[in-house]
């Protein structure tokens, strides 16, 4: 992409501009060290790091013009161009959607937020829709997808130039289809400025990320946006449809913030897609859904009642899209599995073990519920709280795992910046409350070594027990205080599980 700088600054009319405008921008960013000669450096002021304070840096890789908010030196960078404005965040959502030439105006977006279920139903729609012969891009937590092309992510949703640039690259591609993961924070810091969604999805909103949001309305209100968005004046596409969950309270305010048609998706409520005949086993389960299609028998390689509801969203995305039933149908029994979520860990063992993603009560009570629905014998619960994120759910999380497990493994998750065994008297909290609820003989144990916690589960195990490790599931690192490691819950369970069977 190659815009000139004349052009950009035409889209804000309020700046103050030093210099020349007769420049190629041949690239916009805002880290020093990614920039190329002929880019637009934008100076955003973060909590830690202030751009203002790399302008020199960039300059010396190659930098022909700055996107400033704070007043600097204008003689003393030499023939290099200064644009200043109020907020250089919100400058740059206004200029690098242009920049690219609007790619989430050329792509057919589906957009899809929840606290959790959000990775799961943004596959099942990929897979539904790749089975209907069209090209698809996604992005997720786990990796970006243009077709089979895989790229690795950092952030949920990620920041509005690497949004712009992977929608570019997807038109570029050939794809008609972008699916997407919206975060909360991406909707409420402007990451998804320049997208214009086409189909909204709402999954369910539970407790998380109360430490950016404050309180739990303003997360509900964050996650509304998407819905306000999809018919908002000025849109250039049409055909927009909300998908939302009736069974979760905040579906209500999902509905009432969307001007377009809704498909509504429920178990226990009146809706436009129900299911019933449910039959959750450990290997799968099996289901009808019903819609204005009829009746539609499943019976799928995922399992859990969530997953239920994630099948269902997927469906109310395939309907929007005027996708054949049987098409629907083959794509979902086809379907196989999301890295990390629910997994199953085969490794010769005599029990079952699980790897799963969850990090949220909400996440933490469903995967329990579920193998509370296949278990025959204990369920032995590894688990842990990320640290430097909200305190209040971690008591909630250990009572859970109390109140579901029969042996409970508090451990290490991603502690970041906070001391382990501070997070972890945190849930010890809930654990003992739940211990004391649950009026069963159950014990646990504190190991802050996750490796450690993990291998002790293992040992602990019989046949027919059910180990669950939550937390971390697809994630291949572990965010220590230090430094950042290698760890995959899947590839350490099966190394345990190998030593043991190679000494027994």
């Amino acid at each position: 992409m190659v815009k000139n700088l004349e052009q950009l600054a035409a889209l804000l009319p309020y700046a103050a501009i030093y210099g020349r405008l007769d420049r190629e921008i041949k690239a916009v960013a805002h880290d020093s060290r990614k920039v190329v000669p002929g880019t637009l450096f934008v100076c955003l002021t973060g909590v830690h790091v202030d751009g203002h304070d790399f302008v020199v840096d960039a300059i010396t890789q190659g930098a022909v013009a700055v996107l400033v908010e704070k007043d600097i030196p204008t003689a003393a960078y030499g023939d290099i161009t200064i644009i200043k404005v109020e907020n250089t965040r919100t400058a740059m959502q206004a200029v690098v959607p242009y920049f690219f030439d609007y790619p989430g105006q050329r792509l057919r977006m589906i957009g899809v937020t929840g606290t959790n279920g959000k990775t799961t139903t943004t596959y099942l729609i990929r897979s539904i829709l790749r089975q209907a012969g069209y090209k698809v891009g996604l992005i997720g937590t786990i990796q970006t997808m243009i077709d089979d092309k895989i790229l690795p992510v950092k952030n949920t949703t990620p920041d509005v130039i690497e949004l712009q640039s992977m929608l570019a690259e997807m038109v570029n591609s050939g794809m008609e289809y972008a699916i997407m993961e919206v975060s909360s924070h991406a909707l409420a810091l402007g990451r998804v400025t320049g997208c214009e969604f086409d189909v909204g999805v709402f999954t369910n909103m539970t407790q998380d990320h109360l430490d950016f949001h404050q309180t739990f309305e303003n997360y509900i209100e964050a996650k509304a946006e998407l819905f306000r968005s999809l018919n908002r004046p000025g849109s250039k596409k049409s055909g927009k449809a909300a998908i939302i969950n009736f069974d979760d309270a905040a579906g209500k305010t999902m509905a009432n913030n969307s001007d377009c048609p809704i498909i509504s998706y429920a178990i226990n409520s009146s809706a436009a897609l129900t299911a019933d005949s449910l039959k959750v086993e450990a290997a799968g389960s099996s289901f009808s859904i019903n819609g204005a299609f009829g009746s539609m028998p499943l019976k799928l390689s995922i399992t859990g009642m969530f997953n239920v509801y994630n099948v269902l969203a997927a469906t109310g995305v395939a309907m929007a899209e005027k996708v054949e039933p049987a098409i629907i149908k083959h794509a979902l029994e086809s379907f196989i599995s999301v890295p990390g979520r629910f997994e199953l860990v085969n490794a010769g063992q005599p029990f079952t073990v699980i790897v799963d993603y969850a990090h949220t009560p909400d996440g933490l009570e469903n995967v329990l519920r579920t193998a509370k629905q296949f278990a025959t014998a204990r369920i032995i619960v590894v688990f842990g709280c990320g640290g430097d994120r909200d305190r209040t759910k971690r008591p909630i999380m250990g009572k859970l795992a109390a109140l579901y497990g029969d042996i409970v493994l508090a451990t290490s998750d991603n502690p970041r910046s906070e001391e382990p065994g501070k997070i972890l008297e945190d849930i010890e909290v809930g654990i003992k409350d739940g211990m004391t609820s649950a009026n069963a003989a159950k014990s646990y144990q504190i190991i802050i070594d996750r490796r450690q916690a993990i291998t002790q589960a293992i040992k602990l195990a019989g046949p027919q027990d059910v180990v669950l490790i939550a937390g971390k599931g697809h994630e291949t690192y572990q965010i220590l205080q230090d430094r950042t490691i290698d760890f995959d819950d899947r590839q350490v369970a099966r190394e345990v599980i190998g030593e043991m069977r190679t000494n027994a």
